[in-house]
């Protein structure tokens, strides 16, 4: 399990690459041949992609000896057994997937996925040795009614008592405000920070003594133009990178500003 923090104590940046429901052979081809050699020489941070289901094993084919690690965008809160259409932990953990992605906003609202079920799946993650990306955050509605931290308390209590038992190294939250994914708005730097600086303290005052060590990633339309300042507030450590990772230049951008980040 790779550490959240670096030799210096501070928390290793990470760029997640999430390619939803985008990609065939041929791109993805291209794509990682273009990423790897890009970014081979950033070992302070972690960069890492999530590519549909069916691409794992060419992923983790084509990866193979470099430093970009790769994980799955959802998993089944169940094991194996009569569950058409599932993935489960163990067929996950059969592909050596390092991260998974649980509870993102288009699985809450397009799939019902409830606090509840998100919990569950950060458990059966976490029981399995992969690292739970679990993402929070708020519909434009919920910030124009002023109830942005009601909402992402009640998605972190959630998983609290199945975060609390583990080091910080074991999970990633992603705060992904609804409001600024694929619509070309972004959080301000300042907003995101303060979304961010929230959710450690909730995690402190809730009792666990590694919040200064969890990585909390923003994910909301980044992009290498922003990405820089973004990075380069205090609580912010890293992206969760939709459209922005199809496009390999953009992904380097956006990575090498976790790297710059880390001499801010």
């Amino acid at each position: 399990m790779p550490d959240s923090t670096n030799t210096q104590g501070k928390r290793r940046p990470l760029v997640m690459g999430n390619w939803k429901m985008n990609g065939r052979q041929a791109n993805n081809e291209a794509l990682l041949s273009a990423l790897k050699p890009a970014v081979a020489g950033f070992d302070a941070i972690d960069v890492a992609v999530c590519p549909p289901f069916p691409y794992l094993s060419q992923t983790a084919s084509q990866l193979a000896g470099s430093n970009i690690t790769f994980g799955a965008q959802n998993l089944s809160a169940q094991q194996d057994g009569a569950y058409t259409g599932e993935v489960s932990s163990g067929m996950l953990v059969d592909l050596k997937v390092r991260w998974v992605l649980v509870g993102h906003s288009e699985r809450r609202s397009l799939y019902g996925e409830t606090d509840e079920i998100v919990a569950a799946k950060t458990q059966v993650a976490l029981d399995a040795g992969l690292i739970p990306v679990i993402c929070i955050g708020e519909t434009l509605e919920e910030r124009k009614t002023g109830d942005t931290e009601v909402v992402l308390a009640r998605q972190l209590d959630a998983v609290l008592p199945v975060i609390e038992r583990h080091p910080a190294s074991a999970f990633v939250l992603a705060y992904e405000p609804v409001w600024a994914i694929g619509t070309g708005l972004t959080a301000t730097p300042e907003q995101a920070q303060a979304v961010h600086a929230f959710l450690r303290d909730r995690l402190a005052s809730s009792g666990y003594a590694a919040a200064p060590s969890v990585r909390i990633l923003y994910g909301g339309s980044v992009k290498a133009a922003n990405a820089p300042e973004l990075f380069s507030q205090p609580d912010v450590d890293g992206g969760l990178v939709g459209g922005a990772s199809l496009v390999a230049n953009e992904f380097v951008g956006i990575a090498k500003a976790a790297v710059d980040s880390l001499g801010a």
